[in-house]
């Protein structure tokens, strides 16, 4: 369980008592990627907060056993298939989602892949359309689909997963970069043209945290000697240390913030 805490105050209903503009209790959101690693932690931070989930990856079995995991806190989840670089799918996706949330209030576009290290000279174009399709054009459907129900709704928020990677170069993963890149201009761009439409749209842009996907690229100690060497606070972040930025993103709180990108990576692009 990604860092669910043994303390009631963090069920829906408690903490919010105190903090109304966080409430997010009556509303729907849509978690790309949401079954395991970052998008699973924002999927049961959004939960803490009241919010009903829509989880969705191309791992159904994932989705399913980390729905019935955050449907423990009193919130109406419902997994689906998805793989959000066909455009029938993520179509069908919103519509289930609509279908059976009643509506959808906020998306978070964090479905990604990371790519192997290769020298530019050398990738594959198919390795490099692979990344763009799921980093880049899957926001790009899943927003395109999403934002159309939210003009209709009278606004929402758009969360989009970026990355450092977005605004340092890094080498041998060069489509990354690029994917992560646009998602930051596209992050600005919706935000511009959705904003007459009360919808916020802002990023995430983690450093490097310790998931699943980070672990099929280094064994723990090379992310150790990693991070000793280019994070100041010299460890990986956790994926549960998300979950208030995404509370954050989601909320009333963040109702004249758009096209932000919110950084979280132990202070390493200002070493």
């Amino acid at each position: 369980m990604l860092g669910r805490s043994p303390s009631v105050d963090f069920f829906p209903g408690a903490w919010m008592k105190r903090l109304p503009m966080f409430d997010l209790s009556g509303k729907a959101a849509i978690v790309t990627g949401g079954g395991s690693g970052i998008g699973r932690a924002l999927a049961e931070g959004l939960a803490e907060a009241g919010c009903g989930i829509v989880i969705c990856s191309r791992n159904y079995e994932q989705c399913v056993k980390a729905g019935g995991e955050i449907a423990e806190l009193g919130v109406k989840v419902l997994p689906i298939r998805c793989d959000v670089t066909k455009s029938d799918e993520v179509e069908n996706l919103v519509r289930s989602a609509v279908e059976e949330m009643g509506g959808i209030d906020i998306l978070v576009n964090n479905a990604g892949t990371e790519g192997r290290e290769i020298p530019m000279v050398d990738m594959p174009e198919e390795d490099w359309d692979r990344i763009m399709d799921v980093n880049l054009k899957g926001v790009f459907l899943c927003s395109r689909a999403v934002a159309k129900k939210m003009i209709g709704r009278g606004g929402g928020k758009i969360i989009n997963v970026a990355s450092i990677a977005a605004f340092i170069a890094i080498p041998y993963v060069s489509a990354y970069c690029a994917s992560k890149g646009g998602v930051v201009q596209l992050t600005r761009s919706m935000a511009l043209e959705l904003a007459s439409y009360n919808i916020q749209v802002n990023a995430i842009c983690p450093g490097y945290f310790s998931t699943p996907m980070s672990q099929r690229m280094y064994e723990p100690e090379m992310w150790t000697r990693i991070a000793r060497k280019n994070v100041p606070m010299g460890r990986l972040g956790r994926p549960e240390e998300l979950k208030g930025t995404a509370i954050y993103l989601a909320s009333s709180a963040t109702d004249f913030m758009t096209g932000s990108c919110i950084v979280m990576d132990g202070g390493q692009l200002i070493r």
